[in-house]
């Protein structure tokens, strides 16, 4: 009975939540309300370091544990406010050179949390949202890299908004890919052009990022999204990764909102002189 009572409880808050957060996006929805946006998710380490996660602060994975359950809930928050293409910063090239045993660690926890996202009660379920993998994705682990081929698979024809993952991945990487498959395509001594690249990039067909926001108050891009940011509203909220919560997304949409108007003037006046 106590056990039926508590999930009436649990139930019922998580109604009254997603009237409050309903009402809180149709305000947000006045403005303009980005199309894409784009995370690098900073801090886990750092975040299981300073609480000690686990008894374990050694533990490669237990922030980045954490971490995914501020994704899952940051996506939800996205898709509700109508947010139609969500891209985070996962796994970078440079990543690799970290301790073996921490690569295979996070490896591991990877496929996890890929085959969590197919479940049936997964947000990619309930928002019959489609995913992507972006990267060098022959770096990863067999066992990863065939999960998030599966992943793709599966979702591919699904409707709804879209995730984008960059694991093995950076903008340096992702350009030379592009140029080389470029090269290949044209023929000998033809003048490769900004929409060859554009063709080419593991990005296109994606918006490009309205807003890209780094978490743990890092000003830095770290070789994310190099191309397609010339227009976006970078911002760097202090609170590590797992801690960015609801509140700090909303602030985030209302600056974008604050500069939409210079931006999108801006972009108009680069694009009438080329």
């Amino acid at each position: 009975m106590e056990k039926n009572d508590k999930s009436m409880i649990t139930k019922a808050i998580g109604h009254v939540s997603f009237v409050m957060r309903k009402c809180l996006f149709g305000i947000l929805s006045i403005g303009p309300v980005p199309a894409h946006i784009a995370f690098i998710m900073d801090g886990n380490r750092r975040y299981a370091k300073r609480h000690a996660l686990h008894q374990d602060s050694t533990n490669p994975g237990s922030g980045h544990r954490v971490g995914f359950k501020c994704l899952i809930s940051t996506l939800q928050y996205c898709y509700e406010m109508g947010v139609k293409y969500v891209t985070v910063y996962a796994f970078s090239i440079d990543n690799f050179k970290r301790d073996p045993q921490e690569v295979q660690s996070l490896m591991d926890l990877m496929k996890e949390k890929i085959d969590e996202l197919l479940t049936e009660d997964s947000v990619l379920k309930k928002f019959d949202a489609r995913i992507n993998f972006w990267g060098d994705l022959q770096l990863l682990s067999e066992p990863v890299r065939l999960t998030a081929k599966k992943a793709m698979d599966m979702t591919v024809h699904n409707k709804g908004p879209v995730l984008s993952v960059c694991v093995a991945y950076t903008s340096t990487n992702e350009i030379t890919h592009a140029i080389e498959a470029s090269v290949r395509e044209k023929q000998e001594n033809a003048p490769i052009e900004v929409s060859d690249l554009d063709r080419n990039m593991y990005t296109a067909g994606c918006l490009e990022p309205d807003i890209i926001i780094r978490t743990s108050g890092e000003t830095r891009l770290s070789n994310f999204l190099l191309w397609q940011s010339d227009f976006a509203h970078l911002q760097n909220p202090n609170p590590l990764w797992p801690e960015f919560s609801l509140r700090h997304l909303v602030w985030a949409v209302l600056e974008y909102q604050n500069v939409h108007g210079y931006l999108k003037k801006r972009k108009g006046e680069i694009e009438k002189n080329k």
